[in-house]
């Protein structure tokens, strides 16, 4: 116990002191991400939550730790706020609740997590580095729990405090998101560690701390002396900067579709052209006059990929997806992809009928989602993943692991976030799903982030939130298949199991050394 800091070790006192620490702890994670990436606001904040939960009964610890998640979250998805201030007539008074409804509810994963290192702590006997590595055992799992129940939201994973560093970025393609976020949130409890372990032990712990970011980093360097050049396919990116109130309002399909062919003409070499997501703010498989005007950009058998809605009657009445389609310089349809990962309360009213709630975007009706992951086969273009807007947080969810494609194609519109740090995060997200994948990914926003990502997850171009214009590029090179991309997330539940076992055989060894000590002094 360090002497002097009572509030921090007194089992269950002082609650509301570690409640505030705990709290601003969570906010400080915010700018461990994109697109701040300070470092070290990492060892501060996950040492700072290590610190307040030793010695804390269940209860508390369930508390402190939902107390970090509202810090967390609370601004860390502040910039939800935006999408209803789109519409500020009709959801304007619902941006500050739902902002603080969402974030109280994510929170009660960073509160599971505690409660559960807190439970095991009082049964167990567990201290220094072991607990260090039990807290970010219970933080990977509730971060899981996180992007798999209830549809999931994987936002702002512990693991996307390193994207903005080459080389730590890279063990993802190893272990995933999850297993990076443990070794994160691990060695940024370290410090924690030093701090209240006992003095022969620091220099133990010092050792480990140099080793596993050393460790991290040095694997990343190797990972990024592959020197892979672009392929000759070449890409146009179209960022038309449509705001969304113009979006869909009345008479304004006959605008945008104009601002997008004029964008799309300019000489160039191009292969595939690339709209975002609705670029088309109607259902251009049924407007012939449209698709017949796609000539005037799809000289010499050019495809263009473009984000539409789609509708389809049946005897249960009309279906609307969220697609996107090929189309050729003839105006026909190639192929096409219908999003399957829907965003709750954007694209579809969970439990309609019970809930008096509308959705926020405009449409007739409910998204109907699409079949999981697909690889499209387009002429003179390399297979392609498509992933539409929300899709692309999802670890391991983006590929047809039976049909592996050359690339991702990510077709968003942010629009709804304007300005705020919002379009930054989800571009991390798409950044961290190149590398897990060792796939480019090529990102086309309404109003941006539009970018070309290659399978390092490295910027190679992009259009920043606000502009209007084109990214013109070849597109970059697939690199073979990741440990990650074969086996998906028990990648990091191996990583996670293999510290424990070195943990465990440490102790072994040292608890044997001691009884032969022990023996010799007696004899």
């Amino acid at each position: 116990m360090i002497t002097g800091l009572p509030s921090l070790t007194g089992r269950g006192r002082y609650i509301p002191l570690r409640s505030g620490i705990s709290f601003a702890a969570g906010g400080l994670t915010v700018l461990a991400l994109p697109p701040f990436s300070w470092l070290i606001v990492v060892p501060v904040a996950f040492s700072a939550l290590f610190l307040v939960l030793r010695q804390v009964s269940t209860t508390p610890a369930f508390f402190i730790g939902w107390v970090f998640g509202m810090g967390q979250f609370g601004f860390g998805i502040s910039w939800i706020a935006e999408s209803f201030y789109v519409d500020t007539e009709r959801f304007g008074a619902l941006a500050i609740p739902a902002v603080a409804g969402l974030s109280a509810g994510l929170a009660i994963f960073p509160a599971i997590a505690a409660m559960l290192f807190a439970t095991i702590m009082q049964r167990r006997t567990v201290s220094g580095i072991s607990a260090g590595l039990l807290l970010a055992t219970c933080w990977v799992a509730a971060e899981w729990l996180r992007g798999h129940v209830l549809t999931g939201f994987p936002w702002n994973l512990a693991a996307y405090a390193l994207l903005d560093h080459a080389a730590l970025r890279q063990p993802a393609a190893w272990v995933g998101s999850y297993g990076l976020s443990f070794l994160t949130v691990f060695i940024g409890i370290l410090p924690g560690v030093l701090l209240v372990d006992a003095p022969k032990k620091r220099a133990f712990v010092l050792a480990l701390f140099g080793v596993a970011v050393t460790g991290l980093g040095g694997g990343g360097v190797l990972r990024l002396r592959q020197d892979v050049p672009p392929t000759d396919i070449a890409l146009r990116v179209v960022q038309g900067n449509v705001p969304q109130v113009e979006k869909w309002a009345p008479g304004s399909r006959e605008s945008t579709l104009e601002k997008y062919l004029r964008l799309s003409a300019p000489p160039g070499r191009f292969d595939l052209l690339l709209w975002p997501e609705t670029a088309f703010p109607g259902f251009l498989d049924e407007d012939a006059a449209a698709r017949t005007r796609l000539s005037t950009v799809l000289p010499d058998g050019r495809i263009l990929l473009t984000g539409v809605p789609d509708r389809l009657e049946g005897d249960g009445g009309t279906r609307y997806f969220n697609t996107v389609q090929a189309y050729d310089g003839s105006g026909e349809i190639l192929t096409g992809y219908a999003k399957h990962h829907l965003v709750p309360f954007g694209e579809y009213v969970p439990l309609r009928g019970w809930l008096p709630i509308e959705r926020l975007t405009e449409g007739l009706g409910d998204f109907t989602p699409g079949p999981e992951p697909r690889t499209l086969a387009i002429p003179g273009a390399p297979p392609v993943a498509v992933a539409i807007c929300y899709e692309i947080i999802f670890p391991g969810h983006v590929v047809d692991d039976l049909f592996r494609p050359d690339w991702i194609f990510n077709a968003t519109n942010d629009a709804w976030f304007g300005t705020s740090i919002g379009p930054e995060q989800h571009l991390a997200s798409a950044r961290m799903r190149a590398v897990e994948e060792g796939l480019p990914v090529v990102r086309a926003a309404n109003t941006g982030i539009s970018a070309i990502i290659d399978a390092n997850g490295e910027i190679v171009a992009r259009l920043d939130t606000g502009q209007t214009g084109v990214i013109d590029a070849n597109l970059p090179t697939a690199l073979a298949p990741t440990p990650y991309a074969r086996f998906g997330d028990w990648t990091s539940l191996a990583l996670i199991c293999a510290a424990w076992a070195l943990i465990f055989a440490v102790r072994l060894t040292k608890r044997r050394s001691n009884t032969k000590y022990s023996r010799s002094e007696e004899s």
